[in-house]
């Protein structure tokens, strides 16, 4: 096999092994997204006025605190609740659903 297609194959491997650690689904995000719609909206718009707003966050962001809440590094009563279940491939879904929303800043 010439090296090109050495390291193409190679590279196939890798990318087929990693891309199942980390999935960014937002149609089940979406879906996982219910229990969310309480308090942050349907489409990520708080509903409540001390829940933020999630839509248009970034992914790595919305993760990193459902991945603190669910550990307990961050404390808060409801979400601790709500994050203990959530697997590892349920927050990225969450985080891309979330992420691809977009909304539109206007200057007042």
């Amino acid at each position: 096999m010439p090296p090109a297609a050495t390291t193409i194959a190679a590279l196939a491997v890798t990318l087929a092994v990693a891309a199942p650690a980390v999935a960014q689904d937002a149609a089940a995000g979406r879906a996982k997204a219910a229990t969310c719609a309480v308090c942050h909206g349907p489409m990520g718009i708080s509903v409540t006025p001390d829940a933020p707003h999630l839509a248009g966050q970034p992914a790595i962001y919305t993760a990193a605190q459902l991945r603190a809440y669910r550990s307990g590094t961050r404390k808060h009563e409801v979400m601790a609740v709500m994050a203990k279940p959530l697997s590892d491939d349920d927050i990225a879904n969450l985080a891309a659903w979330f992420a691809s929303i977009k909304i539109d800043a206007q200057a007042p």
